[in-house]
């Protein structure tokens, strides 16, 4: 979005397509690697193509402007799907892309300091909320009304320092923020390993106004994220139930899905398994408009 406020409706059907060449970009990026953190990037492509393509005040022209929302991911492993994401954008030269994990690249694996369109740096979960607690009180007491938008996972939600910035948040009443939790129920070694659920529930207890949501459905995460534009005093929580490896369904069924390794001969498989979900999606969004209509 440049430099105004989103609309009040999104083309639902154009950000589907968007997230699929998200979903693409990032494949391509980790073919040359043979392995990454592919699992989360699929999953969460819908969230980044709903939060760049609709909903965040910004310019990928000037990606210092000073009146833009702010993004920070605080998983900083998920790297590759934000670069998917600001090329998507044109924020990101495509041809740069072919540098990604490679030595003197601005696109590692996980994020830079010199990295395009990073604005903190999240090598260690559990900081990534702090910083945007921050980012959102010195924004307010400077008169600036640009919102700030923090990505983090369920993983994240075992860090104390998550919960200490939740609270600072909602006592300073920051109604400008919004916590995108990736609730994908994975870590690094597997499953999950504390007791968070009810996960939604936490985020209601520290003040937030929260909804959880499928965080595949399209629909489900517009809504939720113009919801969240309210000016109510309360910061907002969005909990997205994600899933890894989603639109590639030989990865969506990968019990080790935090860092995906992938055999040389799959890529070819992985892309068109892609392709073909992407074409059976469409087929039935456009069968339901059909079924609407009548």
């Amino acid at each position: 979005m440049l430099r105004n406020h989103p609309p009040p409706s999104a083309d639902l059907e154009r950000l589907r397509a968007v997230a699929h060449a998200i979903r693409r970009t990032c494949i391509e990026l980790a073919t040359g690697k043979g392995q990454g953190y592919l699992g989360q990037a699929l999953g969460f492509a819908d969230v980044m193509a709903a939060v760049y393509f609709h909903e965040l005040r910004w310019d990928p022209r000037d990606l210092d402007w000073p009146e833009r929302d702010r993004f920070v991911l605080s998983t900083g492993h998920y790297a590759i799907v934000l670069w998917a994401t600001l090329a998507e954008a044109g924020a990101i030269p495509r041809e740069e892309l072919a540098t990604f994990a490679t030595d003197d690249s601005r696109l590692d694996m996980s994020t830079l300091d010199t990295s395009p369109g990073v604005e903190a740096t999240g090598g260690s979960l559990g900081h990534g909320l702090p910083v945007a607690v921050g980012m959102a009180l010195g924004l307010r007491l400077s008169g600036s009304d640009a919102r700030v938008f923090c990505e983090l996972s369920d993983g994240e939600c075992q860090e104390g320092s998550t919960w200490e910035a939740a609270l600072s948040a909602a006592t300073f009443g920051l109604d400008r923020l919004v916590a995108i939790v990736d609730a994908n129920g994975i870590q690094a070694d597997g499953e999950i390993v504390v007791a968070l659920e009810p996960l939604a529930e936490k985020w209601r207890a520290f003040g937030f106004d929260t909804q959880e949501i499928d965080g595949n459905d399209m629909a489900a995460v517009v809504a939720a994220l113009e919801r969240a534009r309210a000016r109510d005093g309360r910061p907002k929580a969005i909990v997205c139930r994600t899933l890894p490896g989603k639109g590639v369904p030989r990865l969506e069924r990968r019990e080790k899905a935090h860092f995906i390794r992938v055999e040389a001969d799959e890529w070819g498989a992985i892309l068109a398994e892609l392709e073909a979900e992407r074409a059976r999606a469409s087929g039935r969004t456009a069968q339901e408009g059909r079924e609407g209509a009548t």
